[in-house]
């Protein structure tokens, strides 16, 4: 075995057919991709923060394997509070077996599971709101504006480091706002934070006016989009479906027929969802049905696997780590295996 590309070694080695073979092949066009100098745009649904993807995630954006993201509200938050109040968190993995009775247990010792872990209401929730609030009171008396992501840059970069539990090179979040990458966050009023902020609007503590909305991120990545793409292009990396993958492919055919800009599209696209093709699901939908929309050619590498992404994501982040710190043992390694 190669130990400078272990978990490489074992992806080629095993991952023959089926979703272990679009595994394979995806992890090969993103490091081509990667190396003939283009970029990479994830998309991150679900509870991934809370699933600790962070582990991966952050060493991959710090080593310019990720160049921008959408990501949810929750998954904004979520990073967040991983580094704050992590050893707080409490896992349940006999989940499965939970009664109602079990669920209202760890509702009133104020903990909020998400599958097989929880977040801590007082650690997490209010121990953020306490350090957020006042941003929000300020830039409200000032009247200045931002995007959701950036009050979230902001704070975890001040945010005393002896109030880290999480470790800090596994924050995703802070990984990013270290390294200002693009970032959209559609639709973060359905976040535990967009409520949070609501009732503060609803207080008078706050006024909304001073989170830009979904509208002005999609004018703002019409323009990021078109540096992003510049050169060998730009690929989407989407984890799971709904709003924070639906959004930002929509921008090439927004910036083609809305715009009337010429636009490269995207040029790799790869999904990683346990959701089934089905009448009417986009999220579902493979990716030919894009080409219709324009958000995909029929040139484009495309790939779909279906299985859960906190075991397919750490494995090809691992990889392309690996394939990042030793180039040339990666190729003559793909090359040994290629089929």
């Amino acid at each position: 075995m190669n130990t400078n590309l272990p978990t490489l070694e074992f992806i080629l080695k095993n991952y023959k057919n089926f979703n272990s073979r679009a595994t394979k092949d995806a992890l090969i066009a993103y490091w081509r991709h990667i190396e003939k100098g283009g970029k990479m745009f994830w998309t991150v649904a679900g509870a991934m923060s809370s699933a600790q993807l962070g582990i991966t995630l952050a060493p991959a954006i710090r080593e310019g394997l990720i160049h921008g993201m959408s990501v949810t509200g929750a998954n904004l938050e979520e990073s967040l509070f991983r580094l704050v109040a992590h050893d707080s968190y409490k896992n349940f993995p006999d989940y499965r077996y939970f009664t109602k009775e079990d669920d209202t247990n760890i509702l009133k010792n104020r903990m909020r599971r998400v599958t097989d872990t929880s977040i801590p209401e007082d650690e997490a929730f209010r121990a953020v709101e306490s350090l957020i609030l006042p941003v929000w009171e300020k830039a409200t008396k000032e009247k200045t504006r931002k995007f959701w992501h950036e009050y979230f840059y902001d704070l975890i970069q001040v945010i005393d480091k002896k109030k880290h539990e999480g470790k800090a090179e596994e924050c995703w979040l802070l990984a990013a706002a270290e390294n200002n990458i693009p970032m959209v966050v559609p639709g973060y009023e359905d976040s535990t934070f967009g409520n949070i902020f609501a009732s503060h609007v609803k207080l008078g503590d706050a006024s909304a006016n001073i989170a830009k909305s979904g509208i002005e991120y999609m004018g703002v990545f019409y323009g990021q989009y078109q540096k992003l793409s510049e050169g060998k292009g730009v690929g989407f990396f989407q984890i799971g479906g709904g709003i924070a993958g639906d959004f930002p492919i929509c921008v090439v055919p927004s910036l083609k027929y809305d715009m009337k800009i010429k636009t490269k599209p995207w040029a790799y696209f790869c999904q990683v969802s346990d959701s089934t093709t089905s009448y009417g699901s986009y999220s579902g939908a493979t990716p030919n049905e894009k080409i219709t929309w324009d958000k995909l050619t029929k040139d484009t590498p495309m790939f779909i696997v279906e299985s859960d992404a906190t075991i397919v994501a750490p494995l090809i982040l691992t990889a392309l780590l690996e394939c990042k710190a030793h180039p040339k043992d990666a190729n003559k390694l793909i090359e040994k295996y290629a089929t």
